[in-house]
């Protein structure tokens, strides 16, 4: 595979052609944060936190899929670029759970550390709608607790991809959305593997 010239903030690289940019300032030693991006795995941009700038393109483009090509010049860190994260942060967390400090993922929690990253605050959060769902207990290994949930499809990408078994899915559209089973069943009650992953 051939390679191309970029510029990251300004420094001169040589990247292989078609690779993201985000696989790009990885090689670099460039931090780009993500939420839903999982190599070869999830590869989707829903989270919007991997935005950066790309000279010539006509807005913020999402690193984890936009693709290299000669000549780009790509900026990983500006006011508008840490604004729009900061904003992204704050619309995650408007409709979310936000017991942080009760919840087992605390102190391992990649929301938590960018909200940290980022200065987000809790009376920077917007008051969304707070949509309540039951516990899913119905599985030996896990409870499922779809208030805490950001919709990065992670875990539907594994169960479908890795696992093969695809028993969850985003179910409902826009606002509504959630992650559940078809039909609303419980996970103990499909054909879940209990993979825990």
């Amino acid at each position: 595979m051939a390679n191309v010239n970029i510029k990251i903030n300004g420094v001169d690289y040589e990247v292989p052609a078609g690779i993201t940019v985000l696989e790009a300032a990885r090689l670099a030693n460039i931090h780009i944060p993500t939420l839903c991006y999982m190599k070869d795995i999830n590869e989707i941009g829903a989270c919007r936190m991997c935005v950066v700038e790309v000279k010539g393109a006509r807005g913020m483009v999402t690193a984890c899929v936009y693709p290299v090509n000669e000549g780009m010049e790509i900026t990983t860190t500006s006011p508008k670029i840490i604004k729009s994260r900061v904003k992204n942060l704050q619309l995650l967390l408007s409709n979310h759970n936000r017991e942080c400090l009760s919840c087992v993922r605390s102190g391992r929690c990649e929301l938590q550390d960018l909200c940290r990253r980022y200065d987000v605050k809790e009376d920077d959060i917007y008051d969304g709608e707070k949509p309540i769902y039951d516990l899913d207990t119905s599985a030996v290994h896990m409870v499922r607790d779809n208030n805490k949930c950001i919709l990065c499809r992670r875990c539907t990408a594994v169960c479908e991809k890795v696992q093969g078994i695809g028993v969850i899915g985003v179910n409902e559209r826009g606002f509504a959305s959630y992650i559940g089973s078809p039909f609303n069943m419980g996970l103990g009650e499909t054909s879940c593997v209990c993979c825990g992953q």
